[in-house]
């Protein structure tokens, strides 16, 4: 190296005295040895000894410390506590990092501006340097700060630097409470409205307005009703002041309600109480909601004319079942409560689904319109209701509303029914059975359970089992045959009220027709033969008197006393066919 190899042409020897050369400077920077090999040659150049040297490069102070940015910007809260790192330089020196020329430290050259509050300071860990401060930032003192940092090496003849510039922006956070300071709107409402904006609330705020720190956040205090809600302007920071529950007049002509303010971020404080000069400075901080003193607003409540009321909105009246018409039920009562307004009402019916009511507009009395049926479709859960109004003279008028509720006690005014008419049962050895239902509109103890009674010559015939129940048998015993039978039933209710019945009872084979009204349907209806014999007669009922007129002949008709047939009077009984039922 320094010869043929790069640093070439840095270094020469002398063939004869072997003494060595420098031509031009090295870089330490970049070659910090040469590494070279000697070569003794006798007189016939052939090699006799041979020696390796490696050259060291001795460092000079030509290099300044140098940061890794010329300049530095961050952002600090203003709450930032005291002792913490707000932001670092780095930096980094090409001379031999151990010698004097590489070892560099750094220095807080200034700071722009200088307030009282605070003061910043640098510690250094090799190459880094980092920026912290004892004391209270406070950013209506100083929004931003403008550091200029140093970094210098111990170079043994001359000491090299560099600057670097640091500028901290402090970011606004709350440490200003606010205050409200006045009122703007009307500061009245009229009973009865809701939803109009009462007043609002201005506020000063020493924080920055574009902040978090700025942006106000009201409360509400005194209102346990809740008649008032209260939000932020996000425009203009004001408090709006609503009402959302209708106030009354008679009850309270004013209402006093205190506010108070907050900001959205949580308040802080700090304060200086001894600067000391090593270490950390006493301070008096601490962190809280911030909110401000209450402010008290007087509001005043405007009378208005009200709907007239009913004593009772809800009005409850028992009638009995079958009551008769223009039986007075009740009386309507209603006041006025305004105190200013003082108008004369009267009653009017609004909803009657069945109209069973009339109502006296002058009396308010309520007096039967119809006979009540407790069945009627308009009854549910045994309550019929009717909307009724009472309406003053205003204009316009106002009206209040009220219900009716009518409960309709029963009364045993309905029998019990079979629920069905007609049943089928099979043809068995054995005794068959089938269930047979009552019903009644009635509510206990005017319905079930029912008392049932076969009538008629039902003996070894038919039988109930049991005689009482909703729900009962009728049992066909082993000597009823195939037929239709009509069965007569008398079925009363709990209180012994009732009438006789009529139950249409099919006994069939269920092994060849398993439905006994089809085949009965089946069977009567007339087939085709019997369908041309009808057609016939007809035919010669028309065609004999044409003939007879035609021939205009006497026809005797002759009886020689001899009998051609007989017309027996008999019927033979034969099982039937009969759908599947239960068997006993």
């Amino acid at each position: 190296m320094g010869v043929d190899e790069e640093p070439k042409d840095v270094l020469e020897i002398d063939h004869s005295t072997g003494e060595i050369f420098v031509h031009k400077k090295i870089d330490y920077e970049m070659y910090p040895y040469l590494s070279l090999r000697f070569e003794a040659r006798d007189r016939k150049h052939n090699v006799d000894t041979e020696l390796g040297i490696e050259i060291r490069i001795l460092d000079i102070n030509d290099h300044a410390p140098v940061f890794s940015n010329n300049h530095y910007e961050t952002n600090v809260d203003e709450s930032a506590l005291q002792g913490e790192t707000v932001t670092r330089v780095f930096a980094s020196d090409d001379d031999d990092s151990n010698s004097a020329n590489g070892i560099f430290t750094f220095t807080l050259v200034s700071v722009t501006p200088e307030t009282d509050n605070v003061e910043f300071y640098i510690t250094q860990n090799h190459n880094i340097g980092s920026i912290s401060f004892t004391g209270c930032l406070d950013y209506e003192k100083a929004q931003k700060y403008t550091l200029l940092i140093e970094a210098k090496d111990y170079g043994d003849k001359i000491q090299l630097s560099s600057t670097t510039t640091v500028v901290l922006n402090i970011v606004d956070k709350n440490n200003h409470r606010p205050e409200i300071i006045g009122q703007t709107g009307p500061g009245r409402v009229k009973e009865l409205e809701t939803g109009v904006e009462v007043l609002r609330l201005q506020i000063s705020d020493k924080d920055n307005p574009q902040s978090l720190a700025y942006k106000a956040k009201f409360s509400l205090h005194g209102d346990p009703e809740n008649y008032f809600e209260i939000h932020t302007d996000h425009n203009t920071n004001e408090g709006i002041l609503k009402v959302v529950k209708a106030m009354d007049y008679e009850i309270q002509t004013s209402r006093n309600v205190s506010i108070t303010v907050q900001n959205e971020e949580i308040y802080f404080s700090c304060k200086v109480k001894t600067r000391t000069s090593n270490g950390l400075w006493d301070l008096e901080s601490r962190e809280e909601p911030g909110m401000s003193a209450p402010y008290t607003v007087s509001i005043a409540v405007e009378d208005t004319n009200e709907p007239p009321e009913f004593v009772a909105p809800v009005i409850q009246i028992v009638v009995q079942e079958n009551t008769y018409i223009k039986t007075p039920l009740k009386t309507l009562t209603a006041v006025d409560p305004d105190r200013n307004y003082k108008n004369s009402f009267h009653f009017i019916k609004g909803e009657d689904k069945d109209n069973w009511v009339n109502v006296d507009p002058e009396s308010g009395e309520v007096t039967m319109a119809k006979i009540v049926d407790r069945e009627s479709p308009y009854v549910k859960d045994n309550t019929y209701n009717v909307t009724v109004y009472v309406v003053d003279d205003d204009q316009p008028p106002k009206t209040g509303t009220g219900t009716l509720v009518i409960y309709v006690s029963d009364q045993n005014d309905n029998v019990p029914l079979l629920k069905v008419n007609t049943v089928s049962m099979c043809l068995s050895e054995k005794e068959t059975m089938t269930p047979i239902t009552a019903v009644d509109q009635d509510l206990p103890p005017y319905s079930a359970p029912f008392h049932y009674k076969l009538l008629g010559d039902v003996e070894g015939k038919w039988r109930i089992d049991p005689e009482y129940g909703t729900t009962v048998s009728l049992i066909r015993e082993k000597t009823v045959y195939s037929g239709h039978y009509e069965i007569q039933f008398k079925i009363l209710d709990n209180q012994g009220f009732g009438l006789v019945q009529n139950l249409s009872v099919t006994v069939c084979n269920c092994t060849i027709t398993p439905d006994c009204h089809v085949r009965r349907s089946f069977t009567a209806r007339p087939s085709l033969s019997a369908m041309g014999i009808i057609l016939l007669a007809f035919l010669v009922l028309i065609v004999t008197p044409l003939m007879a007129f035609s021939q205009r002949k006497k026809v005797i008709f002759q009886y020689d006393g001899a009998p051609d047939g007989t017309l027996m009077k008999s019927n033979i009984e034969m099982p039937g066919t009969d759908c599947k039922v239960f068997l006993l």
